[in-house]
């Protein structure tokens, strides 16, 4: 599968974090049986679809105004989203009429149990629409998904995407073109894969536009993670946020780029930038690499980036009072990846998605 790839110069800088090296390995592996997924849906009104090794799941799915086909779409900015549109023989599309809103979340499964699967979906929304959209991917497999999001003016679209694997890898990349005064939120959990990349594009093209892109990368074992988002501000009184967090157990990776482009006329932009790390161990590596790329004169542009371990007098304190040290540990650790997670705007989604992290931190700690 990645046999024979040959990136050019900028982008192999972008993708020298990301460990291809198993996923010829991965996408050889024979498939299984499908898992049972039912525990995964949340309990909310909306389009329901599952997809098994890239296949549709027809009766196990109720797509309502979605339809059921891979999204024609080729680009160049990422190798692996070329090959899913290539590839894919499933995915949705989506289009949203003006000042529409779905009854709930479009909540999305993909479950693999070997090989590789490639899907590629596409979204567009016309003006003053709203929707929201729950990824699940979990299974032993490469998943390897694209998605396309088109925002007119006004329009505002909030994802939530989680990756479950016990192994495997995935690739995910999000291009989301950003209107005037739309709004576009994501937010990635990462809790076990093999081999994983998470990452987004983010095109403000209509003056007012917001495009944030963070989520959080939990590593443990010999796994390597890494997230690449941009946020190109193309046009005047744009709004970015990028916040990440990362915690690495025993031997694993977890990287994080991050960049702001901020285009000559794109005047009043506000772009922030939080990286931040935690090493559960000394043998375990956090990198971060916060970027900005200014030619306007008029903006407001921060980023940081920290890398650090558990403060010992919190983990003293907690200890005093009686809480194990597993569980203190824990709780420290779920209160500095909350600052990712917690930007979720649908509590329940919220609520799961610190059920998941919460259930990591058991199994890491």
């Amino acid at each position: 599968m990645t046999q024979g790839l040959v990136l050019d110069a900028p982008v192999a800088e972008d993708w020298r974090w990301f460990d291809a090296a198993p996923l010829d390995a991965i996408a050889a592996t024979p498939r299984g049986s499908a898992p049972d997924v039912a525990h995964l849906w949340l309990d909310l009104a909306g389009p329901r679809l599952l997809f098994v090794d890239g296949a549709l799941v027809a009766d196990a799915s109720t797509p309502g105004p979605l339809d059921i086909s891979a999204a024609p779409i080729m680009t160049r900015a990422n190798p692996y989203s070329e090959a899913a549109c290539a590839s894919a023989k499933a995915g949705y599309v989506l289009y949203l009429k003006a000042q529409a809103a779905l009854d709930g979340p479009i909540q999305v499964i993909h479950a693999t149990t070997g090989g590789v699967a490639h899907l590629s979906n596409k979204i567009v929304m016309m003006a003053d629409s709203v929707a929201s959209l729950v990824e699940t991917h979990v299974g032993p497999g490469w998943s390897n998904a694209n998605l396309w999001v088109e925002l007119a003016e006004g329009a505002r679209l909030m994802r939530a995407v989680r990756i479950l694997k016990d192994d495997g890898a995935h690739t995910d990349y999000v291009s989301a073109q950003i209107g005037k005064a739309a709004s576009f939120a994501s937010t990635a959990l990462v809790t076990g894969c093999r081999t994983a990349r998470i990452e987004a594009q983010m095109i403000l093209t209509g003056e007012g536009a917001y495009g944030e892109a963070g989520g959080a990368l939990l590593t443990r074992d010999s796994e390597k993670v890494d997230s690449a988002t941009v946020a190109d501000h193309a046009m005047p009184e744009g709004t970015s946020r990028q916040i990440w967090r990362a915690v690495a157990a025993d031997t694993s990776t977890a990287s994080i780029a991050s960049r702001a482009e901020v285009r000559r006329d794109a005047q009043k932009t506000d772009g922030e930038q939080s990286l931040r790390g935690l090493l559960l161990k000394r043998t375990a590596t956090v990198n971060l690499k916060p970027e900005l790329e200014i030619f306007a004169d008029d903006v407001k542009c921060a980023h940081g980036a920290t890398v650090g371990e558990l403060d010992a007098r919190a983990l003293f304190y907690l200890e005093s009072r009686g809480i194990p040290e597993a569980q203190a540990k824990a709780l420290l650790t779920r209160a500095f990846v909350a600052d990712a997670i917690d930007r979720i705007g649908d509590e329940a989604v919220r609520e799961a998605f610190a059920a998941d992290a919460d259930a990591w931190l058991g199994a890491a700690l």
